[in-house]
């Protein structure tokens, strides 16, 4: 081998000199072309006698990224499992949207959150990114489609070029669960309807006690204008708003004035509002309020405020909501009624627990301008809607159940078929077949001959229920031995009823 080594790299010296000559002496480039075609088989004849060379970098997913174990994707699916099973509930049907959109779709739709999205190269001439919620593709759909009334859940991943925080649930690649209700309809009502779902799915998941925030875009914006705000800096200044649920007043207000340009005592006005939460007696104040029954939109966002309520309150979730007006929502496409859930530990004082950062598990609103911007007529199609934030649940759940050590089974295997003995692996076989046509969740080991013991042991570590023993003597009298896997007790099953003696055992101890 090493021989030929030799002789190879020679062959290529002599190759590669003879390449450089005839580009000296300016060759016709057919020639050229030649003797570098033979110049690179030389060296991928080299390189097929080199070793494979050893990886030579730390092998981990990239930042903001992570993997799932079959005990994490277990959790998953089931809290996934839990908020489906509500979105059909209120009958929601299900859509699905590419992973990314043409850069175009996404400009312009998120405020100072579009420095967040990723971008992709060029490719075949489309410049696209990487969707970065599922709202936005929801309005491209719309719009393309002409549809004007739907009332659609997605659960999908989404990207976000922000810093991630791992032990917080925040991560770059995450998955989001909407529920948008899109179509002219009355005041309120759809609004009140996402509300009861946040409610609802929260509750299910008993992830702990929370609270849904709930303020309105044009009272903000009604707010912004009594208090002297530039109608051009509303958007940056509700930005600055938005970032109270983690940074006290002074820090917001240092940055309004400091960084956004607004005076000290028209900060001072906002602050005295932003700070405020109640219930029903804070919107009956607000409508009072001198300066808000001057401004067209504060007045406006009342109202619906104050008819929310009431349907919340008909919805029995008036003790899970607060109307505060210090949320804010910084994204620019929200238009009315915005929603944030948080947990109730998260509204005391701070304390640094990691349960405490977990931040807001749910947020949304109403979009109602966002379709009619993918329209060519400009079209509008009214939305309202909410999505959880999985991740973050995810985390809270994740983090219970390590604390309580609780073990999460990842198999659905509802029996086992285990051998007493040698030489029944094909009988195992035959019994497999027969209970996977039944639609009986079935697994066996993958040895001819395994150790009884071994088996049983496996059944329990893997919590699988039952599991059936082939032997010979109960094999000759058409019987079958069954095993709870849990007590231990055995009993007889005749063979040629096996399949619904075992699913009749199976719904009784709840397994079906």
């Amino acid at each position: 081998m090493s021989e030929n080594r030799e002789e190879i790299q020679e062959q290529i010296k002599v190759q590669g000199d003879l390449v450089r000559k005839l580009k000296a002496a300016k060759e016709s480039k057919e020639k050229i072309d030649e003797e570098v075609a033979k110049l690179l088989a030389l060296k991928a004849k080299l390189n097929e006698n080199e070793p494979a060379a050893p990886l030579k970098f730390t092998l981990k997913t990239p930042k903001g990224t992570r993997d799932y174990a079959p005990e994490q994707m277990t959790l998953r699916q089931s809290v996934l499992n839990t908020i489906v099973s509500v979105f059909k509930k209120h009958g929601a049907d299900t859509i699905d949207t590419p992973v990314f959109e043409l850069k175009e779709v996404l400009t312009g739709k998120y405020g100072e959150d579009s420095k967040l999205i990723y971008d992709l190269k060029d490719q075949g001439g489309e410049i696209l990114s990487m969707r970065y919620d599922l709202t936005v593709p929801l309005a491209r759909y719309l719009a393309m489609n002409k549809v004007s009334n739907i009332k659609r859940y997605h659960i999908a991943k989404v990207y976000r070029r922000d810093n991630p925080a791992m032990t917080k649930g925040r991560y770059r690649e995450f998955y989001q669960c909407d529920f948008d209700i899109a179509g002219t309809y009355d005041p309120m009502l759809p609004d009140a309807e996402c509300v009861k779902v946040v409610s609802e799915i929260l509750s299910s998941l008993d992830i702990g006690a929370f609270v849904i925030k709930l303020n309105h875009r044009k009272l903000l914006d009604g707010m912004f204008e009594a208090c002297g705000v530039p109608a051009e800096k509303f958007r940056t200044i509700c930005s600055a708003v938005d970032k109270l649920d983690k940074s006290p007043w002074e820090d917001v207000k240092k940055e309004m004035i400091d960084e956004k340009g607004l005076d000290d005592a028209t900060a001072n006005k906002i602050g005295e509002y932003v700070r405020l939460n109640g219930g029903e007696e804070l919107v009956d104040k607000l409508l009072t309020d001198e300066k808000l029954k001057k401004v067209k939109s504060a007045v406006a966002g009342l109202e619906d405020m104050k008819l929310l309520l009431k349907y919340c309150k008909i919805f029995n979730v008036m003790h899970q909501v607060r109307f505060d007006l210090s949320l804010a929502r910084g994204l620019d496409y929200y238009t009315g009624v915005i929603y944030e859930a948080v947990l109730l530990n998260q509204e005391k004082k701070r304390k640094k627990d990691e349960e405490t950062e977990i931040g807001s598990v749910a947020g949304g609103g109403r979009y109602d301008n966002l379709v009619g911007m993918f329209d060519s007529k400009g079209k509008q199609v009214p939305c309202v809607g909410v999505s959880i934030g999985v991740e973050r649940v995810f985390a809270i759940i994740e983090a219970k159940n390590a604390a309580n050590k609780t073990k999460i089974r990842t198999s659905e295997i509802q029996i086992f078929v285990a051998s007493a003995h040698k030489g029944l692996h094909e009988k195992r076989l035959e019994i497999l077949s027969k209970l996977w046509d039944g639609g009986i969740k079935a697994e066996h080991s993958y040895k001819s001959n395994p150790k009884l013991l071994a088996q049983l042991q496996y059944c329990e570590e893997q919590q699988i229920p039952f599991a059936l023993v082939l032997g010979d003597s109960e094999l000759e009298r058409g019987v079958i031995k069954l095993r709870d896997v849990v007590t231990r007790k055995e009993e007889e099953i005749p063979l040629d009823n096996l399949v619904e003696a075992i699913k009749w055992r199976l719904s009784n101890k709840g397994y079906n």
